[in-house]
């Protein structure tokens, strides 16, 4: 099988089989509404060697039933209605104009999962490299349509979803420009509930199509997993401090495990390899000195590899 059709573009990075894992350090409301907590995540991000951060946009309006606006809730910043605090946590234009300008100057990328259509017309006013389909929006037929419109890369994750719901997504955004996203839509996630091997089964029911990882448990081990599965992708909630106020901030990951994460992603798809079985150069000289039984095949093997006559 060819992965040619399985390459995607987010900027100037590709992301598939065979290229390095494009790694994501989701932001999403962990900023609290606070344009420097960003800056500094933005940093943690770039310092770690993530590729690239992502927001979450929403209009308030659209994205909030209008059964919860006038429900009052306790914030960082007082008692306030439920629709005065989601427009709270939201940054407006100016406020992207400065992230984009910011990115650049750190030279990481940066997009955003838009909730409704009027956000997906919000960040098309930027060149962001890709858009991101939550798991809550993968049924979200009209959001999906505009999505696929706009002609740039699509990560849809699967989190909370049918087999049969994530096909029809599929369908619908069409597959050539999109990338799936296994995840369990648990924050955080339990172990026994991530099931990676569903990466493996999405590769083999979408293959023209490159697999990515959404996690949202605890720790780094499961996230290294997905990578040594074939994870093309990941992506991790980030966080300045898991004690910081906010739904998702126990299920992110603080600056220092970030960079362990990112250091031990660029280690295991080195150690990947393309799976032929070879002898190294490095190999030669304990197989030399340890093989007590080389065989005569094996000697011609050895001298082949080690560019000397072979001689039967």
């Amino acid at each position: 099988m060819t992965t040619n059709n399985r390459l995607r573009k987010f900027g100037s990075k590709t992301a598939g089989p065979g290229q390095p894992v494009y790694v994501t350090g989701e932001i999403g409301i962990n900023h609290n509404g606070d344009l420097e907590n960003a800056f500094k995540l933005i940093d943690v991000a770039a310092e770690a060697g993530c590729d690239a951060v992502k927001f979450q946009k929403r209009t308030p309006e659209i994205c909030t039933p209008r059964d919860q606006w006038d429900i009052e809730r306790d914030t960082p910043w007082g008692r306030m209605t439920y629709i005065d605090y989601r427009h709270r946590v939201e940054f407006d234009e100016d406020d992207y104009r400065k992230i984009d300008e910011y990115c650049k100057e750190k030279g990481i990328d940066w997009f955003a999962s838009p909730w409704d259509t009027e956000a997906v017309a919000f960040l098309e006013k930027f060149d962001v490299p890709a858009h991101k389909v939550a798991s809550a929006s993968l049924t979200d037929d009209e959001l999906l349509r505009a999505l696929r419109a706009t002609g740039r890369t699509v990560i849809l994750s699967t989190g909370m979803s049918t087999p049969k719901q994530i096909r029809h997504a599929v369908e619908v955004l069409g597959s050539d420009n999109i990338l799936l996203c296994h995840a369990t839509s648990t924050y955080p996630a339990k172990a026994e509930e991530l099931n990676l091997r569903v990466i493996n089964t999405l590769q083999q029911e979408y293959p023209n199509v490159p697999i990515g990882y959404s996690g949202h448990e605890t720790g780094l081990q499961t996230t290294l997993a997905a990578v040594a599965l074939g994870a093309t992708f990941v992506e991790r909630h980030i966080t300045l401090d898991r004690a910081m106020w906010g739904s998702d901030q126990a299920a992110s990951v603080e600056p220092q495990g970030l960079a362990r994460l990112v250091r031990d992603i660029r280690i295991i798809e080195a150690s990947l390899g393309d799976g032929v079985k070879k002898v190294y150069d490095s190999e030669l000289g304990p197989m030399k000195k340890l093989r007590r039984v080389q065989g005569v095949v094996a000697e011609a093997e050895i001298a082949d590899a080690a560019g000397e006559p072979v001689s039967v």
